[in-house]
């Protein structure tokens, strides 16, 4: 195995008829469907009853042990292979520094995010601990044999980063103090720093304070959608979701007051159908209130409510990933910046020759996310191929080499005189 993509054939990489940007009018998720009785809460797993044993791997059956958080967890495919709890190689990248930890119940996330693979939509189709998320499987292993694995060598575990991603469900928040627990238990925070992916819509100012108390040193929101239009359209009302604006951005301000500065942050997905300048007039939000910026582009993910629709084009997504990149790490300011007429970024606001150096160092086209221990502006969480397939990578895990450089300005329009770029120069990359 390499990385994984999707069945069937991968989504465009340019809006609908070739537009170079996702506009709002196209990008309507479907309306989820009611779902069966027998289905709801997990029913089909919970009357199986089944004791679990060990790891659990995905194998899209009904037949998914009886597993809950805070004894087990879910983690990402690269690094359950990081960890060593399943074979397999990624192109390119050695798979992650970041330990995805992700709550698990047999009733699955009661939230019904239209992009999401792990949505409540889905308790007819597919368990909840078969669900694909952001592109690939995430097998769910007992906690303690996480914490056994990374405590045998803290000081030489390929991890730069701990992650608990919270979800919404009713035990989440008293699961996630367990989980935290478990870990600082055995495995110092100074070693190991810890992030909290947070679910704003069940927590209170209490429970950021005491996740901060027991050694997180970052913590998160996912507001994902740029505008609070896009926001309740996506994961609010508009999908009979339970999330809201406000309540993200209470808890959010939270954070900020008790984690302190650049120790607290929000992701945004680009592509939904927001405008360029909605996605980093929100980063600048973001930094002028002392926090940082973790951005996704959009993939239809399998199975979600907007599976039916484009990517985000590639010219759009590294104009927003320039654009961020220079505001949360170079001074820049989106006022300085200008947009045409749709709101896209049409000059950066500095020096073509400044720009130029910035693009070549290719750090703007990284995943973006807590930081390792390599730098500030190089991200932990480096999530390969989650937000596109290896043929086109949106957010690259790994450092860029002249090939992908020529690549990204190609995207960028912004070749250099006499330089070009062929697609027929792409590395070779095996999707079995």
């Amino acid at each position: 195995m390499t990385c994984l993509k999707p069945e069937g054939s991968e989504p465009a990489l340019a809006g609908k008829d070739g537009a170079d940007f996702n506009a709002a009018e196209i990008m309507q998720p479907r309306a989820p469907a009611a779902t069966p009785a027998e289905f709801k809460n997990g029913e089909r797993v919970k009357s199986n009853d089944v004791t679990p044993e060990g790891v659990y791997l995905p194998k899209y059956n009904i037949l998914t042990p009886h597993m809950r958080s805070p004894d087990y967890v879910q983690m990402s495919t690269a690094a359950a292979i990081t960890l060593g709890i399943t074979n397999g190689q990624m192109h390119r990248c050695a798979c992650t520094r970041c330990l995805n930890l992700l709550l698990t119940y047999p009733e699955g996330c009661r939230a019904n995010c239209a992009y999401c693979g792990l949505a409540r939509h889905r308790e007819a189709e597919r368990d909840y601990a078969d669900r694909n998320f952001i592109r690939v499987d995430w097998p769910a292993v007992p906690m303690d044999e996480v914490v056994d694995i990374v405590a045998r060598d803290v000081e030489g575990s390929p991890f730069h980063r701990m992650c608990i991603s919270m979800i919404t469900h009713p035990r989440s928040d008293d699961d996630t103090v367990t989980v935290l627990q478990k870990w600082t238990d055995r495995i110092d925070p100074s070693a190991i720093p810890i992030s909290i992916l947070s679910n704003p819509t069940t927590m209170t100012r209490g429970d950021v304070k005491l996740l901060h108390e027991m050694g997180s040193d970052i913590f998160t929101v996912a507001l994902d959608a740029a505008t609070p239009e896009i926001f309740d359209r996506t994961r609010g009302k508009g999908v009979q979701s339970p999330h809201s604006w406000k309540k993200y951005w209470e808890i959010l301000m939270d954070a900020r007051e008790i984690f302190g500065p650049q120790k607290f942050g929000a992701h945004i997905i680009v592509g939904m159908g927001e405008t360029e300048y909605d996605s980093l007039n929100l980063v600048q939000q973001l930094v002028d209130l002392g926090g940082h910026s973790h951005m996704f582009c959009f993939f239809p993910e399998k199975g979600s409510l907007m599976d039916h629709l484009p990517a985000t084009p590639r010219d759009q997504w590294r104009r927003v990933q320039l654009g961020r990149y220079l505001i949360d790490y170079c001074d820049a300011r989106v006022e300085h910046m200008k947009f045409d007429e749709e709101g896209r970024v049409i000059d950066f606001g500095l020096p073509a020759a400044e720009l130029d150096m910035i693009i070549d160092t290719g750090l703007a086209f990284r995943t973006s996310g807590c930081p390792g221990k390599f730098a500030d502006d190089i991200s932990a969480c480096d999530r390969p191929y989650g937000d596109s397939p290896p043929s086109n990578i949106a957010s690259y895990p790994f450092e860029l080499e002249d090939i992908d450089i020529r690549k990204v300005r190609h995207q960028l329009d912004r070749n250099r005189p006499g330089e070009s770029y062929h697609q027929d120069e792409e590395f070779e990359f095996d999707d079995e």
